[in-house]
This record gives C-alpha cells, structure tokens and sequence, in this order.
C-alpha cells in the first residue's frame, strides 16, 4: 500500500499508468477509487496520482476539520514525496474546491486545471449551518442518514441504478468522523473568483447536464472567469460525470489534455 505521512497523518494514495502526471481529487465522501474508469482508460498516456482524502480510503483522518486547504497541502507534499515538480491538477465537488485551494497556495505546481461539477463561491450562512447539521447527524447517527439524503442529488440515474448502487458502496464505506470533519472543512472555504481570474493556464471546466447540486450556471461562472477555459457539459450525468458517464468524460477529459504541451 502507498502512503505519504503528512503531520503524522498517513495518507493512502494511488500512482498508476505513464506520462505527464494528473493529480485527481475526489468528491464527497467517497475516495480515489471513484476514478477506476479514468485509470482504466487512459492510464496508458497519463500518470494518475490519487489520493484518499484525510479519513476518507485508506487514509486516516488527523485532528480538526478536513479544509481544503489541509487537503491542498496534502496533495502538494505527495507531489513532493513523488518528486513531481507540476501535474494537471483536477477534482470533482469538493475535490475541486482542493483543487482551487492547491492554485491559491502554489500556481507554480498546476500545468493544467480541471474543475468538475463543482463552485468558486463560499458557503452562505444557511449552507454552512447545513453542513453543520449534516456533520452532527453523521456523528449521532451514522452514515446512512447521509447516504439517503445525498445519494439523490450525486446520480442522475437515481439510486438503485449501477452507478448509484456503486456510489452508495463508497458513501457507506466512510468514516462518520471523516464525513463530519470534512463538511466542517468545506463550510471555511474561501471564495476563489479571484485566484480563477487570476490563473493563466489550460482549464476544462466539466458539468453534468442534469447536475442539481451545482448546476450548469456554476459551471459557466467558473468558465468565465479563466481565460481560454473550455467548458464540456456531459449529457445524462449528474453531479459526478466521471462515474456516471465515463466514456463521455474520458474523450473530454483525454482531449484536454492531450492539448497541453508537455
């Protein structure tokens, strides 16, 4: 099993295929395994590097809650640990909120961007009391409240479908601890408008057509807001594209960055 120790913490992650280095950050609250059908596709030209987030996988969890800051600076030591100098950075949900917190805290390591159904905009008052109340409904009774309450919103498919079914499987798969310290965690991000206006680089900016969670007008603000961003919408996909619709997914995916220098 690869791990990389970071403040003490182990932190589980995945290194497979060849070529330039894509780093991958996961939704809530599953784990790298969530991208199987990416490694599967394309890890005969791409590097995946994959990490389980704190507590989430086979990763443990830390003390406090799991910002995205923490998860940025995780991400940073594993590149570290691997001596990758720079990687195509990616995540989806609340793996793209890591995302932009690992641009704000070194622009220098992202040749590439991909931001998937996710949002630059900072919890209001009212979300962050949700996720308060989601994190102290997962530590009183467990995760099968959040499961029955989320699972609707990630898969357009709906919840008895194979790729809900999967998800599901992961959902349940982690720790009440590590859900709640991580809805904690999102609930103290920062707006990124500015450090997306700011980037430069490659972006592909990724939505699922039927994504309730953070729709098609996320999407486009974020799209916006980076010069020279391609924005792909994924037809019959919810909010996590890359497990709903792979194959739609790998060709956008596989296209961009197949246009990055390398």
């Amino acid at each position: 099993m690869l791990t990389v120790t970071v403040d003490g913490v182990p932190l589980h992650y995945r290194d497979e295929g060849q070529g330039p280095p894509v780093l991958l950050l996961h939704a809530f609250p599953l784990n790298g395994s969530a991208f199987d059908a990416q490694v599967k596709a394309l890890s005969g030209r791409y590097r995946f590097i994959l990490p389980d987030h704190r507590g989430f996988g086979q990763s443990r969890l830390g003390e406090g809650p799991t910002t995205m800051e923490r998860i940025a600076r995780d991400a940073l030591a594993l590149l570290d640990a691997l001596k990758i100098d720079s990687a195509v950075v990616g995540g989806v949900s609340m793996g793209g909120y890591a995302a932009m917190a690992l641009l704000r805290e070194d622009a220098g390591r992202v040749r590439g961007l991909v931001l998937v159904d996710t949002q630059a905009t900072a919890d209001d008052e009212a979300g962050r009391a949700r996720r308060e109340a989601s994190a102290k409904e997962a530590l009183d009774k467990g995760l099968e409240p959040v499961v029955q309450t989320l699972l609707p919103k990630l898969v357009a498919a709906g919840p008895d479908s194979p790729v809900g079914r999967e998800v599901a499987a992961m959902m349940r798969a982690a720790a009440p601890q590590a859900v709640a310290a991580a809805q904690r965690g999102m609930a103290l991000r920062p707006d990124s408008k500015d450090i997306l206006a700011r980037y430069a680089g490659p972006a592909l900016v990724v939505v699922g057509e039927r994504d309730a969670v953070t729709p098609l007008e996320k999407a486009k603000q974020m799209a916006d807001l980076i010069s020279g961003a391609r924005l792909e919408i994924i037809p019959d996909a919810g909010h996590l594209p890359n497990q709903e619709q792979p194959e739609r997914f790998n060709q956008v995916l596989d296209s961009f960055l197949g246009s990055i220098p390398s």
